[in-house]
C-alpha cells in the first residue's frame, strides 16, 4: 500500500477521516475552485452542492481563474462562475468514499464537516519527439 504525504497537518486517526482522488483526468484550475467551494461544508451539503453542479442547476465561483468566465446570476457574493461538472463528478466519487469510510469507523456522515480540501496536478508526460512520416504530437507513456 502506497504512503501518501498529505498537506493537512495533525491527522487524528480518532477524529479525522480523509480521502483523496489520485491521477484524476479533470481540469486542475476547476478542481482548485471546486475544493475552495467544498471546504467548510458538512459532507451531505458538500455532496448536494455537487450534484447540483452536475444537473447545471447551481454554478461554482472562479476567484482565481476567472478570465473568459461568464457572471452567473445564481452567485451572490461573487459574480463569475461556470459548471464544472467532469470535475464535480470526481469529487463526489471521493466524496461518498469519504462517506464510506465514515460508516466504516462509526462516525455518523450526517456530522462530518470538510476541514481540508486541496488541488493538485498530477504528473505530466512531455510528448516524445516526432519521427519521419509521423504524427507531430505522440505522447510517450
Amino acid at each position: 500500500m502506497p504512503e501518501f504525504a498529505y498537506s493537512f497537518q495533525g491527522f487524528d486517526p480518532a477524529v479525522h477521516v480523509r480521502a483523496s482522488g489520485r491521477e484524476v483526468n479533470v481540469s486542475p484550475k476547476a478542481a482548485r475552485e471546486v475544493a475552495l467551494a467544498i471546504r467548510g461544508k458538512p459532507l451531505p451539503e458538500a455532496i448536494e452542492l455537487l450534484e447540483s453542479v452536475e444537473t447545471l442547476k447551481m454554478p461554482i465561483a472562479f476567484r482565481r481563474h476567472k478570465l473568459k468566465v461568464g457572471h452567473r446570476s445564481e452567485l451572490a457574493g461573487f459574480p463569475s462562475g461556470s459548471y464544472p461538472v467532469k470535475t464535480a463528478r470526481a469529487f463526489v466519487d471521493v466524496l461518498k468514499n469519504l462517506q464510506s469510510i465514515c460508516e466504516f469507523k462509526g462516525l455518523d456522515p450526517e456530522r462530518v464537516r470538510i476541514i481540508h480540501s486541496s488541488a493538485y496536478a498530477g504528473r505530466y508526460s512531455p510528448p516524445c519527439p516526432p519521427k519521419k512520416e509521423a504524427p507531430s504530437r505522440v505522447y510517450c507513456r
